[in-house]
């Protein structure tokens, strides 16, 4: 299993710095990625660093861990941009980039505050139209495409990605509702919350069902910082998320890192 630090840039990592001395820590220590939180707004904190530009700033100090959003919600993201800072990103890195989506939340007005889609479904909608889209720009497809949320009028994008077509595309998911998971079968790695041993049985099954089986398919497991996941998932699960509250004590993350990851 693969260990990742997860961190919010925000408060007082709201300072590039010390959020690229914790990316030199783990990966002097033996962590196999960092990923951060992709908010606007924080209740908690005015001070929000824009996490794309930070992902660039990592993959020009670091070497070798993986880097990425967790999770970027395109129902606020213009898809162009979203599209660029991928690229950019994905070639700056050398390949190192992994992409998470999902609907985001409303929890701190960053939807409602600036009259974007808050309705649930509707988001939904929004990002299962507009992933294949991104997908197919990534791939070097010149698209055309006209839909209810999404118009791309004969687009070629690049430069290609490092990886192949384009990076990994992994899917939020909350316990286990039935859409999201099936959402997430179709491409390469889920990040479930509020899991328990029977949620994570029935995502199993359903990943199951829906692939046929779990050759490629990357689980990536919220973790309390410094702790290995849970029993029930350790022979299935591919990455161990260690997941930081939004406003951590920035020597106990010190602590944890330069500690190195459970065995």
């Amino acid at each position: 299993m693969r260990h990742a630090v997860f961190l919010a840039p925000v408060g007082r990592f709201a300072d590039p710095e010390r959020l690229l001395d914790v990316a030199r820590a783990a990966e002097a220590h033996g962590w196999d990625g960092l990923f951060l939180w992709d908010h606007t707004l924080r209740r908690e904190t005015a001070e929000v660093l824009d996490p794309w530009v930070m992902l660039g700033a990592l993959a020009a100090a670091t070497e070798r861990l993986r880097i990425g959003p967790m999770i970027t919600p395109i129902a606020r993201r213009r898809l162009i941009k979203l599209a660029r800072e991928i690229v950019t990103v994905d070639v700056m890195s050398k390949g190192r980039l992994t992409l998470g989506f999902g609907l985001g939340v409303d929890t701190s007005g960053e939807l409602s505050k600036f009259d974007e889609v808050v309705d649930p479904r509707v988001r939904g909608e929004m990002l299962d139209e507009g992933v294949p889209v991104l997908a197919a720009l990534l791939a070097g497809e010149t698209v055309q495409h006209r839909g209810e949320h999404v118009v791309v009028d004969d687009v070629l994008l690049g430069p290609r990605s490092p990886q192949g077509d384009r990076p990994p595309f992994w899917f939020a998911a909350r316990g286990d509702a039935r859409k999201p998971l099936r959402r997430a079968s179709r491409y390469e790695g889920i990040f479930p919350l509020d899991m328990d041993a029977d949620r994570y049985g029935r995502l199993i099954e359903t990943v199951v069902a829906e692939r046929g089986d779990l050759d490629g398919f990357d689980i990536a497991l919220s973790t309390t910082p410094g702790e290995p996941v849970a029993d029930y998932a350790r022979e299935t699960g591919t990455w161990a998320i260690h997941a930081w509250p939004a406003l951590p004590d920035p020597d106990a993350v010190f602590e944890i890192v330069t500690t190195g990851p459970p065995d």
